[in-house]
Order: C-alpha cells, then sequence, then structure tokens
C-alpha cells in the first residue's frame, strides 16, 4: 500500500486481530490505521505513550458509511463525483494522538520513525535483530 516501508507505532490489538498503528502523521505522514499483522514486524524500540488516550478508537471508528457508497453507474465514471474528506472529528482525534505520542519520542526516535524499511537481497527478516 501506500505506506509499504513506513515505521509506525503500534498502539493496541483491535477486537477484529488487526493492530492500531500511527506513525505519528505529524513525524512520518503515517495516519492512525488499521494493519494486518501479518504485515508488521516488531522490534525493541519502545516509546512512552502517556498521555495517549486511543481507547475510543475501535473498529466502528474506521467503518464507511454505507449510505455514501450506494450509487448509479451513470455517477461512478463521472468527473464531478465527491471525493471523501477526512471528517473534523478524525482530524482533532488524529491531531491529540500525535501531540501526544510525539512528547514521548526523542530525536532518535524521530529520526527512526523518519527513515523508512527494506529489505536487499540475502536480508531475512526471520534472521534481523532489531
Amino acid at each position: 500500500g501506500r505506506f509499504r516501508g513506513r515505521r509506525a507505532v503500534f498502539l493496541k490489538q483491535l477486537a477484529s486481530g488487526l493492530l492500531l498503528v500511527t506513525g505519528p502523521y505529524a513525524v512520518n505522514g503515517v495516519p492512525l490505521r488499521r494493519v494486518n499483522q501479518r504485515m508488521c514486524i516488531g522490534t525493541s524500540t519502545k516509546v512512552d505513550l502517556k498521555g495517549a488516550d486511543f481507547g475510543k478508537v475501535d473498529d466502528a471508528y474506521f467503518a464507511k458509511n454505507a449510505a455514501a457508497k450506494k450509487g448509479k453507474k451513470d455517477e461512478m465514471f463521472s468527473k464531478d463525483s465527491p471525493k471523501s474528506e477526512m471528517s473534523a472529528e478524525k482530524k482533532a482525534g488524529q491531531k491529540t494522538m500525535d501531540d501526544a505520542i510525539v512528547k514521548g519520542l526523542g530525536t532518535d526516535h524521530k529520526a527512526y520513525l523518519k527513515a523508512r524499511f527494506s529489505l536487499s537481497s540475502k536480508m531475512y527478516p526471520h534472521e534481523l535483530k532489531f
């Protein structure tokens, strides 16, 4: 996806089994999102999450509006179709979450999160020590 190779901070595991992660967005552009466990590699790096309240974020938080999804075939290819915008509530939630997490980050952590992760030839993730 768009955020392949980006490093993120693990916040919690949701009821669906997906992981809740964030960049934070202010540091490396990764928003609050759900990620499958198979797409993540855990490391030993720790971040202080005191003050971050992500208890109200669950699977329903990410649900899309079913009524907005329905449309006619003609509207599907029209150039004037409305783009889905992030609600003001989600933007505010992302900002407060980022502010709380960034407080716990040092300069080394910020540089670590900004760097991309990739594997070159003869590198195997199960043999790496993070």
